[in-house]
C-alpha cells in the first residue's frame, strides 16, 4: 500500500534537504551550515512543542544575525521551501500517473456518470460542442524566476529515475541532484530588474513550449481511447492575456501586441516544423511496396522535392512540400527565418490548409494500413495544428470602460458628431452609438490630431486588425471590458472595432471579436443580469450574436472580494451566474461564463475541480473559461506531466458539473440562509475595511505592501491611482500583502460575524455543509486559509504601525473576528481543530511552518529597519528574499 502524501513528502524533503545541507557545508563552510541549522532546529522544536521558551530562542537568534548573515539565512530558507515545492510536485506527478479512474480524471468522471445512467455517448455529445479554456494572465504574484523553474524541472527528472535498484545508476542520479541543487544555491532568487511586458510574453510562451504543445495532443489521444469511434473536436484550448491586457498597464502598446503574436507564432511554427521534419524521417514507406491514395499521390506530385532517392517515397515527398510551404509562411508570421530549406514554394495562408494536407497523409495511412495509424506522431501533429494554428494561443484584449468612453468621446467630438459624449445620459449614449454603428462612415481621420490616449488605443486596434488578417479569426475573439456598468460600455467597443474594420455595419453577424463585459464589484455583479437583459434586447446585438448564439460574460472574483468579503463575493457570484443564464436564455441565447479567478482563496482560488462541482446547476453546460494567474500558472503548468493532470482535472470537472444530476429542491431554502449570511458578512467586512477610520494607514503599515511594490515580479503598477487608499489598490497586492503578514484577511473576514448575526441554529448550517457542494467548498477554502494564518505573527506585523492606539484597535477587531470565524467553522464542520478531517493537507501545511515563520520574523525586523531609514540594497534584498520564501512556502499566496 503506497504511503500517504505527507509521509512521501517528508521522506523526499529530508533527502533533498540533506543534499542542500551538504552543498552549504561544502561551499560555505561548517560554521555557516551550523548557524542555519541551529535556527532551523529551534523553529522545528517550537512547532513541535508549542509557544514558550523556544519562541524567544528563534527570535533572539534571528535578531543576533548580522545583515549579511540575515540575507544568507533568508536565501537558505527560501531555497529550502523551493525544494519542498519541487518534492511535493514530484509526488503529485507520481500519484497522478497512478490516478487513472479517479474522479478528477475524464475516465473517472465517465465512470461516475455511467453509475448514474449517463453513458459515453452523452459525454461525447457534450464535448462535441464544448469550450474549455484556461487563460494565462500576466497578473503578478509569481516571485520565482524562470531559471528556478528550469532547475525544478531538472530536479524532478532526476528524482523520477533515482529510485532504481541499479546502485551505480542511482549514484549518478544523485550526483545530478547535487549539481542542480548547487546551482539553485548559487542562483539569485530575485530578479535584478523589473519585468517588462516582453518578459511576461516570453514567460507565457515558455509554458506552451515546455508543456502545452506536446501534452495537449497526447491528452486528446488518450481521450480518444475513452470515446472509441468518436472524433472529438479540439474543445480544450489554452488562451492568453499577455500582450493584450491593457487595463491599468500603460506598457501594453500596439507594438507589444505585434510582438506577442510574432513570438507566439514562432513557438507554434517551430514546433510544427520540427514535427514535420521528424515525420519525414519516419515515414519511409515506398510506393513500390504499398498502395497510396490518389490524393496523396497528387500532394506528393506537387512537392518541389525532385530527388531521385525519394522518387518512390510519396509520404516523404509530400512532407518536404508541406515543410517548405510552412517555412515560406514563417517570415511573415514571425518576423524571423526558419531553418533553411532549398525549395521555393507558395506559403500556407491558413492553418486549415496545412491541416488539410496533413490529413491527406493520415487518411492514406489508415486506409492502407489500418487503425494502428490512428495514433502516433502524425495525428498528434494534426491535433497540434488544430489547437494552436499559427497563432499558438487566442489572445484576449482588455481595457477599462472609462478609457473607451474617453476615446469614443474624442472621436465623436473631432468628427463633429457629438460635442460632449460623456455628458449624455445612458439612454442618449446608447441611441447615439447604435446610430453610429448602423452606417459605414468612420470617425477617425488621419488628418486630425488626437490625445495620446486616443492615438494609442486606435493603434492597438489597428494591430488587432492586422493580427486577425495575418493569423486568422482564432487570433483574437474576445474584447473584455473591465468595470462594465452599462450597455454603452459594450457598444463603445464595437464603435472602436468599426474604425479598423473589425465590425461591419452592413453585416454585423460577420463580427468575430465580441465585446464581453467584466462585472467586478458586488453592486455591478448584482446589476449584471439587468444590464445584460437591456443589452441583449437591442436588435443590433441580436444580429451580432446570430451566428454564434452565445454571449460570454466574465465575472471577477478578486475585486468583488476586496469590495465586500469572501463570503459575500462567493455568494454573489453564485447568484449572478444563475441569473445570467436566465437573462441570456430569455434572449434566445446561451451563456458562456468566464471566471476571473486568482490563485489564492481571496481571489477565487482553491481547488478548481471542487469549484466546478460547486457551480450552480445549468451554468456550465460544457462551456467555461477560467483565468490562471500568478504562481498558479507555474504550479500547474511548468511541468509537462502536472500540466496534463491539471488539464484533465479541469475537463473532468466541467463534464461532471455539466451532466451529473443534482437535487435542487432545497435551492430556495439554501438561498434564504445564504442571503442572511452574505448580508451580515458584507456589513462586518465593510465596517472594518471601508468604515474604520485609519484602516488604510494600518494596512499600509502592518503589511509589506510598500516592499511588495518594489519587487520585480510584473510590469503592471501596484495601484490604479497614486493614492494610499484601499479603493485604489489592485486586488492582487491587496491579497498578497495580507498573505505575507499571515493574516489572510480576504479569505475569511466577516464569516464569524455573519454566523453570529444570522442567528441560525448550528444544525441548519451543519446540514447545509453536508448537503450543498457550494457551501462545503466555500468553507473548505476558508479553512485552508485559516490553517495558514498565524495570529501571533500577524500581531508582530501590527507592531510596525507607529500609531499604537490605531494598531491595537484594528488588530483587536481582526483577532476577535478570526476567533469567531474559527469557532463557527469548527462547529459547522464538526471538528475540534482546523483540517482535522483533512489530515494530509494539515500535515503538509504544518511541515512548512517551521521554515515560513522565521522568514516572517526576519522580514518584520528588516522592514522596521528600512522604515527607520536604513534603505540599503542589502536590507531591501533581505526583505525581498523573505517575501520570496514566504510566498514559496504558502504556495497560493497571491
Amino acid at each position: 500500500m503506497p504511503h500517504s502524501l505527507p509521509v512521501q513528502l517528508r521522506a523526499t524533503v529530508r533527502f533533498l534537504g540533506r543534499i542542500l545541507g551538504d552543498v552549504i557545508r561544502s561551499e560555505d563552510g561548517q560554521a555557516v551550515y551550523d548557524e542555519i541549522e541551529q535556527i532551523r532546529q529551534a523553529s522545528v522544536a517550537l512547532h513541535r512543542n508549542g509557544p514558550g521558551v523556544g519562541d524567544k530562542a528563534v527570535e533572539s537568534r534571528l535578531s543576533a544575525l548580522s545583515l549579511p548573515d540575515a540575507v544568507r539565512f533568508a536565501h537558505s530558507f527560501a531555497c529550502f521551501l523551493q525544494i519542498t515545492n519541487i518534492a511535493e510536485d514530484q509526488i503529485q506527478r507520481r500519484r497522478g500517473r497512478e490516478a487513472e479512474g479517479r474522479a478528477d480524471t475524464l475516465a473517472g468522471a465517465m465512470r461516475s456518470l455511467a453509475d448514474a445512467g449517463i453513458d459515453a455517448d452523452q459525454v461525447a455529445a457534450l464535448l462535441a460542442d464544448a469550450v474549455i479554456a484556461p487563460v494565462i494572465t500576466a497578473h503578478p504574484s509569481e516571485v520565482r524566476r524562470k531559471s528556478l523553474l528550469d532547475r525544478a524541472g531538472a530536479i524532478m527528472q532526476a528524482l523520477e529515475v533515482h529510485d532504481t535498484p541499479d546502485l551505480p545508476a542511482r549514484a549518478a542520479h544523485e550526483r545530478e541532484l547535487v549539481r542542480q541543487i548547487a546551482i539553485i544555491w548559487r542562483t539569485r532568487l530575485l530578479r535584478g530588474v523589473k519585468l517588462g511586458v516582453t518578459d511576461e510574453i516570453e514567460n507565457a510562451v515558455s509554458y506552451f513550449e515546455r508543456s502545452f504543445l506536446t501534452e495537449l495532443p497526447r491528452l486528446y489521444a488518450h481521450w480518444r481511447e475513452l470515446t472509441p469511434g468518436v472524433d472529438l473536436p479540439s474543445f480544450l484550448r489554452v488562451g492568453s492575456w499577455v500582450g493584450g491586457d491593457r487595463d491599468g498597464n500603460p506598457f501594453v502598446t500596439a507594438e507589444i501586441m505585434r510582438h506577442a503574436f510574432a513570438r507566439q507564432a514562432r513557438a507554434a511554427l517551430d514546433s510544427h516544423l520540427a514535427r514535420i521534419n521528424a515525420l519525414g524521417a519516419e515515414l519511409s514507406i515506398s510506393a513500390t511496396l504499398a498502395r497510396i491514395t490518389p490524393e496523396l499521390q497528387a500532394l506528393a506530385d506537387r512537392s518541389p522535392d525532385t530527388s531521385l532517392s525519394r522518387a518512390q517515397e510519396p509520404y516523404r515527398r509530400a512532407l518536404t512540400g508541406i515543410y517548405a510551404r510552412l517555412a515560406a509562411a514563417y517570415p511573415a508570421l514571425t518576423g524571423g527565418t526558419p531553418r533553411p530549406t532549398p525549395f521555393r514554394t507558395p506559403p500556407y495562408t491558413s492553418p486549415e490548409d496545412l491541416k488539410a494536407d496533413l490529413q491527406v497523409l493520415q487518411d492514406c495511412l489508415i486506409a492502407q494500413h489500418g487503425e494502428v495509424f490512428a495514433e502516433g506522431a502524425l495525428p498528434d501533429l494534426i491535433r497540434a495544428v488544430d489547437c494552436f494554428g499559427f497563432h499558438l494561443s487566442t489572445l484576449d484584449m482588455r481595457q477599462n470602460s472609462a478609457v473607451h468612453a474617453r476615446v469614443a468621446a474624442e472621436l465623436l467630438k473631432v468628427a463633429g458628431v457629438c460635442p460632449d459624449y460623456e455628458a449624455l445620459c445612458e439612454e442618449e449614449r446608447c441611441d447615439l452609438l447604435v446610430k453610429e454603428l448602423s452606417h459605414g462612415r468612420l470617425l477617425h481621420s488621419p488628418y486630425a490630431t488626437y490625445s495620446e490616449e486616443t492615438a494609442k488605443e486606435h493603434a492597438v486596434l489597428q494591430a488587432a486588425a492586422e493580427a486577425v488578417r495575418l493569423y486568422g479569426p482564432e487570433a483574437i475573439k474576445a474584447y473584455i471590458v473591465s468595470n462594465t456598468t452599462s450597455v454603452s460600455d459594450l457598444l463603445e467597443v464595437y464603435l472602436l472595432l468599426k474604425e479598423v474594420g473589425l465590425f461591419k455595419p452592413d453585416d454585423p453577424s460577420s463580427t468575430r471579436i465580441f465585446a464581453e463585459p467584466l462585472f467586478e464589484t458586488i453592486a455591478d455583479l448584482r446589476d449584471a443580469p439587468e444590464t445584460m437583459t437591456r443589452y441583449l434586447a437591442l436588435p443590433l446585438v441580436r444580429r451580432l450574436l446570430a451566428a454564434t448564439g452565445r454571449q460570454e460574460v466574465m465575472i471577477g472574483y478578486s475585486d468583488s472580494n476586496k469590495d465586500g468579503s469572501y463570503l459575500t463575493s462567493t455568494w454573489t457570484l453564485h447568484q449572478t451566474s444563475t441569473a445570467l443564464v436566465e437573462a441570456t436564455k430569455a434572449a434566445g441565447l446561451s451563456l458562456q461564463l468566464f471566471h476571473g479567478r486568482g490563485g489564492t482563496v481571496g481571489r477565487g482560488g482553491g481547488s478548481s475541480f471542487d469549484a466546478l462541482l460547486a457551480q450552480p446547476v445549468g451554468t456550465v453546460n460544457g462551456h467555461i473559461r477560467i483565468t490562471e494567474q500568478g504562481e498558479v500558472v507555474a504550479n500547474k503548468y511548468a511541468d509537462p506531466q502536472l500540466a496534463r493532470q491539471s488539464l484533465e482535472t479541469l475537463t473532468a470537472g466541467v463534464v461532471l458539473a455539466s451532466l451529473r444530476q443534482r437535487d435542487v429542491s432545497a435551492r430556495a431554502a439554501h438561498a434564504e440562509i445564504m442571503d442572511k449570511l452574505s448580508d451580515a458578512s458584507f456589513r462586518a467586512y465593510r465596517a472594518l475595511v471601508y468604515e474604520t477610520r485609519g484602516f488604510a494607514d494600518y494596512f499600509f503599515a502592518a503589511t509589506p505592501i510598500a516592499e511588495i511594490a518594489d519587487l520585480n515580479i510584473g510590469s503592471r503598477p501596484t495601484s490604479r491611482q497614486a493614492t494610499r487608499t484601499v479603493e485604489g489598490l489592485r486586488a492582487i497586492p491587496w491579497v498578497f500583502s495580507w498573505s505575507q503578514a499571515r493574516v489572510m484577511l480576504p479569505g475569511w473576514y466577516g464569516f464569524g460575524s455573519a454566523v453570529e448575526a444570522a442567528g441560525l441554529a448550528p444544525e441548519q448550517l451543519q446540514d447545509l455543509h453536508q448537503t450543498w457542494p457550494f457551501f462545503s467548498t466555500t468553507l473548505a477554502n476558508m479553512e485552508m486559509v485559516l490553517a495558514k494564518a498565524d495570529i501571533a505573527i500577524a500581531q508582530r506585523y501590527a507592531g510596525l504601525v507607529e500609531d499604537r492606539a490605531l494598531a491595537e484597535a484594528i488588530f483587536g477587531q481582526i483577532r476577535a473576528e478570526m476567533e469567531r470565524t474559527t469557532t463557527a467553522l469548527l462547529t459547522i464542520t464538526g471538528q475540534s481543530s482546523l483540517l482535522e478531517k483533512n489530515p494530509d493537507l494539515a500535515a503538509i501545511i504544518r511541515s512548512r511552518l517551521p521554515y515560513i515563520d522565521p522568514l516572517n520574523h526576519l522580514q518584520i525586523e528588516l522592514i522596521r529597519r528600512r522604515r527607520s531609514g536604513d534603505d540599503t540594497p542589502e536590507v531591501r534584498e533581505g526583505i525581498h528574499l523573505a517575501i520570496n520564501g514566504v510566498a514559496a512556502g504558502l504556495r497560493n499566496s497571491g
